[in-house]
């Protein structure tokens, strides 16, 4: 129970006052920290996780570095305690919701100015028909709008539903979160599926989660353009593939 539950409420009650104290404005999260904030997200509700985050968004830390180095590794931890039978599907499903909640929270869902640029690209980000638990998708949905992309989303899409929205709907990219291996058979044909119903000839796939976070290789390998370790370079790489397409397209009506 103290290492579980005081020493973390503890290390959250304070840090951010102490640091405040020295003068501390740092874009950095630091591994206790993260261990100290997602045995959290199982025992408090979403408003006292949002408190601990406002906490250190005063103290200099970034959304991007909230949502990369913090809410990211903490809802993979809480997988890791599910794995290891420190606790069950419904504990970490509890405490994905409440991490979701409070990234809604911290992310408005408008750019900055409180207009959606007429040209913005436009990607689609789901996770496949079983995965459960799709925090991955909701991280890099709301890094990708809060860096100026319009964005749709769908937790467990099936492939009708995907090809659907693909069919009916311009995107410049589609970014497909897998995080159980049983789901790599079946993804090539999803991937060029998707890639023939597009009303977008060129569009874009990117693939991601632990996966492909093991094995990078494997993006390929499914007949993926691309995909990146984590959201924050999973926009840098998104960027590059549809600016590559894009003068490729140029390219091809010039002669």
């Amino acid at each position: 129970m103290i290492e579980c539950e005081i020493i973390p409420r503890l290390l959250v009650a304070h840090a951010a006052p102490i640091a405040a104290a020295q003068g501390m404005h740092c874009d950095r999260i630091a591994e206790t920290e993260v261990a100290a904030f997602a045995p959290l997200a199982l025992q408090v509700e979403a408003d006292e996780l949002l408190a601990h985050v406002e906490a250190l968004l005063a103290r200099g830390v970034s959304r991007e570095t909230l949502l990369v180095d913090l809410l990211a590794p903490a809802a993979r931890m809480l997988g890791q305690f599910w794995e290891e039978d420190r606790c069950d599907f419904v504990d970490v499903t509890m405490g994905l919701w409440r991490l979701q909640e409070v990234v809604h929270e911290v992310f408005g869902r408008t750019t900055p100015d409180g207009h959606i640029p007429h040209l913005a690209r436009r990607a689609l980000f789901a996770s496949l028909e079983g995965d459960q638990h799709s925090f991955g998708t909701v991280v890099i949905d709301e890094l990708f709008c809060a860096n100026g992309w319009m964005t749709d989303r769908i937790a467990e899409a099936t492939t009708a539903q995907l090809l659907e929205r693909v069919r009916d709907t311009w995107f410049d990219l589609v970014g497909l979160t897998i995080t159980c291996d049983c789901h790599i058979a079946p993804l090539p044909s999803i991937v060029r599926a998707i890639r023939a119903a597009s009303c977008n000839p060129r569009i874009c796939v990117m693939v991601g989660g632990r996966v492909f976070a093991l094995d990078a290789s494997r993006a390929a390998a499914v007949g993926a353009d691309g995909t990146a370790p984590d959201a924050r370079a999973a926009v840098r790489v998104a960027g590059e593939l549809v600016d590559a397409v894009a003068r490729e397209a140029v390219a091809s009506m010039t002669g």
